[in-house]
C-alpha cells in the first residue's frame, strides 16, 4: 500500500512540476545564433500550413540590430518563413504584413490564394515574434481587475501598468527606441536582401498597411506593387467618433431597407443613441458595464458577415435593439466577452510601441475635448489609449518622426476597402491616402467590413482581384457581387448570455450537490472505499473546482464586477472548493478529530497553493482551468503525504518495554 502511495506521489509530483515549468519557463524564444552578425539569415526546409493544405517552405532566423540608431546595439533574432512557389516562371515574391498592433506576423492561412508562381514570405515582427517579446503582464492583470474597461479608473491603472512594464523592460536591457515601424521596415528590407530578391510585392492589412506605407516611402526602388486591405493612413490609430456615427447612420439606411430590421425600429441610429444614453445597470442581478459595452460594440461593428460571429455587426445591433425592447442580456454578454478577450488580445508593449507613431494625433484629439457627443463616445479610444495617457508613459520612438503624415508614393498600389468597415473607413482612405498615390487604385466593396470579411467572403473574387493586380497591374473586381447585410442573426448575444448563465449556474449547482452529497455520505457511512475515494479526489474534485469558480463568478458579477475576470478569483474559489472535496473524499472511519481538522487545513492550503501555481501556467481565462488542475494535484499531494506518514507510524516497531530500576536505599539496606 505504501508503495502505491509513493508511486502516486511521484506521478503527482511529475505533473505538478510540468505545470510549474509551463508557467515559469517563459515559453520558447527564438535564440540569436552563436557568432551571428547583423543581416545573417539561415534557412532550413520546412512545411507551412495554409487553408488548402501543407506547402513546402523554408524556415529560418534573421539576425538584425535591436536599434540601428545606437552604435554597438545588441542583436535580436526574427523568424522568417518562405513559402515556396509551386510553378514556373517565378514572379516577384509577396511579403505579407499582418495588422494589429500587437499581433504576430507568422500566420497566413490564405497564402494559397496567391498564384503558385510566386514565393510568399513572412518576416516576424520585432517585439512580438522574435528573441525579444514586449509582453506586459502588468497591463493584462490591471485590465482583468477592471470594473469597466472604459472608465477613468481603468485608464489610470492601464497607464500605470504600462509605465511599470516599460521600466521593467528597460531595466532588463531592452532598447525600446528600436521597436518602431521604420525599424520593422528595415527588418523586411534586410530579409529581402538576404533572400536575394531584386524587387518584391507587399500584401498588408489593417495596421500592417502603415508598415507598407513606410516601406514605400523608405525603399520605393525595392517595391513593385502593393495591396492594402483596410488601409489605415497616419493619424488613424485613434477612432473618430463622428465618422463612427456616420457609419451607424449608413447602417440605419440598410436597416430601413430590410423588412426584419425595420420592423424592430424606424431608425437604428436613433434607437442606439437613446439606448446608449441610458444603458441598463443590470440584467437581473448581474451588472452591465456600460463603458465596456460601448467599447466592445465598436469592435463588434468592424465586421458584418458570419465569419466574425458571434461578435459581428448584425449580432451587435441585435443586442442593442433587444435591450431597447427591455432585455439587456445581450449587452451583458458583449461586456463579458470583452472582459475575457481584450486583456490578452495584444502583446501590449509592442502595441504601445507601434501605436505611439500616432501619439501626436491622440494628444490633439483629447486636447480638442475628445468626443463631441456621439453615440458610442470615446469608449473604444479611451480603452486602447488609456484615456489619452499612453503617450505619457510610452513615448514614441525618435524613428517615427517624419512618418506621421501621408507622403506621396509612386509605387503601384491597390487599396481594398469596405463600405461598412468601422476601423478603417473607406472614406478616410479615399480622402487622405489616395491623393498621394498617383499609381493608386481603390476598390470599395459594398456592404463588407474589415479584413475578416474580405478573406472569408467571395474568395474566388478575392483571388482574382489579388492575382490580376500582382500579375499585370490590372484591377479586376468583376467577380464581386453586392452582398446585402443579413440582419437575421443565428446565435444572438441574448442567446449567448443565457448559455453562459446556464453553464455558470448549472456548474455551481452541481458542485454544491456533490459536496453536500459527499458530506452526507461521510456523516452516515464514515467515508468512501478506495476506488470511490480516488475517483472523487480526481474527477469529482475537478468538477467541484470548476463549479466553485462558476459560483464565485456569479457572485462577483453581481456585487464586485471588478473581480469578474481576475485570476485571483479562480485561485481562491477553486482552491477552496477542491481542497474541501479532496478532504471529504479522503475521510474514513477511525480518523480522530485532530487529524480531521489538520487534514482539512492541509488540503485547503495546498489546494490554494496549487491553484495559484496553475493560474500562472497559462494566461487569460484558460488560467482558471489550469488553476483547477493545480489545486487537484496539490490537494491530492497533501493527503498522500498524510497517508504515507500515517502508514509509516503504524508499521514502525514498538519500542521494547523497560523496567525502571528501584534506587538503592541505605535505610532498607539495598
Amino acid at each position: 500500500m505504501v508503495g502505491r502511495r509513493v508511486a502516486g506521489l511521484a506521478v503527482i509530483g511529475l505533473l505538478a512540476s510540468g505545470l510549474v515549468y509551463t508557467g515559469w519557463s517563459g515559453g520558447d524564444r527564438l535564440p540569436v545564433p552563436d557568432g551571428a552578425r547583423a543581416g545573417d539569415l539561415a534557412l532550413r526546409p520546412c512545411t507551412f500550413e495554409t487553408g488548402g493544405g501543407s506547402r513546402a517552405a523554408d524556415c529560418g532566423t534573421l539576425v538584425v540590430p535591436e536599434n540601428r540608431r545606437a552604435a554597438g546595439s545588441r542583436l535580436i533574432a526574427l523568424p522568417v518563413v518562405r513559402v515556396r512557389a509551386t510553378a514556373s516562371p517565378v514572379a516577384e515574391p509577396v511579403f505579407r504584413l499582418e495588422g494589429g498592433p500587437g499581433q504576430s506576423n507568422m500566420d497566413f492561412p490564405e497564402a494559397d490564394w496567391l498564384d503558385g508562381g510566386r514565393d510568399v514570405v513572412l518576416v516576424g515582427y520585432r517585439g512580438v515574434d522574435g528573441s525579444v517579446r514586449l509582453d506586459c503582464p502588468e497591463v493584462a492583470a490591471a485590465l482583468r481587475r477592471s470594473a469597466d474597461l472604459a472608465s477613468t479608473r481603468t485608464a489610470e491603472r492601464f497607464a500605470g501598468a504600462l509605465g511599470d512594464c516599460r521600466r521593467r523592460l528597460s531595466g532588463a536591457g531592452v532598447d525600446l527606441d528600436g521597436y518602431s515601424l521604420p525599424q520593422r521596415v528595415d527588418d523586411l528590407e534586410a530579409a529581402r536582401e538576404a533572400l536575394g530578391y531584386q524587387r518584391i510585392d507587399l500584401l498588408s492589412q489593417s495596421a500592417g498597411t502603415r508598415t507598407a506605407m513606410i516601406y514605400a516611402w523608405r525603399y520605393p526602388e525595392a517595391l513593385r506593387r502593393s495591396v492594402m486591405i483596410g488601409a489605415n493612413p497616419p493619424g488613424h490609430f485613434v477612432w473618430d467618433p463622428e465618422i463612427t456615427d456616420e457609419q451607424i447612420r449608413y447602417y440605419a439606411g440598410l436597416c430601413a431597407a430590410d423588412g426584419g430590421c425595420s420592423a424592430r425600429t424606424p431608425d437604428l441610429a436613433a434607437s442606439m443613441r437613446a439606448m446608449a444614453a441610458d444603458v441598463p445597470d443590470r440584467w437581473g442581478p448581474l451588472r452591465v458595464k456600460a463603458g465596456t459595452v460601448r467599447a466592445a460594440t465598436l469592435w463588434g461593428l468592424h465586421e458584418t458577415t458570419g465569419a466574425a460571429a458571434p461578435l459581428n455587426a448584425p449580432t451587435t445591433f441585435d443586442a442593442w435593439l433587444t435591450a431597447a425592447e427591455g432585455d439587456p442580456s445581450g449587452l451583458w454578454a458583449i461586456a463579458v466577452l470583452a472582459d475575457l478577450v481584450f486583456p490578452q488580445s495584444f502583446v501590449w508593449g509592442e502595441a504601445a510601441a507601434t501605436a505611439s507613431i500616432d501619439a501626436a494625433a491622440v494628444e490633439e484629439y483629447y486636447a480638442r475635448g475628445g468626443d463631441p457627443g456621439t453615440i458610442l463616445g470615446n469608449a473604444a479610444t479611451d480603452f486602447l489609449w488609456a484615456g489619452g495617457r499612453m503617450p505619457e508613459v510610452w513615448p514614441p520612438s525618435p524613428d517615427h518622426a517624419g512618418y506621421q503624415a501621408v507622403r506621396p508614393s509612386d509605387v503601384e498600389t491597390l487599396v481594398v476597402s469596405g463600405t461598412v468597415d468601422f476601423t478603417a473607413p473607406a472614406g478616410v482612405a479615399t480622402g487622405e491616402l489616395m491623393p498621394a498615390l498617383p499609381e493608386g487604385h481603390q476598390v470599395v466593396l459594398a456592404e463588407l467590413g474589415h479584413t475578416t470579411d474580405f478573406w472569408h467572403n467571395q474568395p474566388a473574387a478575392g483571388r482574382r482581384l489579388l492575382n490580376t493586380f500582382y500579375d499585370r497591374g490590372v484591377v479586376d473586381r468583376s467577380g464581386y457581387a453586392t452582398q446585402p447585410v443579413d440582419f437575421e442573426v443565428g446565435v444572438s448575444m441574448p442567446m449567448v448570455a443565457r448559455v453562459i448563465l446556464l453553464l455558470l449556474a448549472g456548474g455551481a449547482l452541481l458542485a454544491l450537490l456533490l459536496l453536500g452529497g459527499m458530506a452526507l455520505w461521510v456523516r452516515r457511512r464514515g467515508g468512501f472505499g478506495v476506488v470511490a475515494s480516488v475517483l472523487l479526489r480526481s474527477l469529482a474534485a475537478a468538477v467541484v473546482g470548476l463549479g466553485g469558480w462558476f459560483l464565485a463568478i456569479l457572485v462577483v458579477a453581481s456585487l464586485w464586477p471588478a473581480l469578474f475576470a481576475s485570476g485571483g478569483l479562480a485561485v481562491v474559489s477553486s482552491g477552496l472548493a477542491v481542497g474541501l472535496c479532496v478532504h471529504l473524499a479522503w475521510l474514513r472511519r477511525g480518523i480522530g478529530a485532530g487529524l480531521r481538522y489538520g487534514a482539512l487545513g492541509a488540503t485547503v492550503a495546498w489546494g490554494l497553493a496549487g491553484a495559484w501555481l496553475g493560474a500562472h501556467a497559462v494566461a487569460g481565462p484558460a488560467g482558471g482551468l489550469t488553476a483547477i488542475l493545480g489545486a487537484v494535484l496539490a490537494a491530492n499531494l497533501a493527503v498522500l503525504v498524510l497517508d504515507i506518514a500515517r502508514a509509516r507510524r503504524a508499521t514502525a516497531p514498538a519500542a521494547p518495554a523497560t523496567r525502571t530500576a528501584r534506587p538503592s536505599s541505605p535505610v532498607l539496606g539495598g
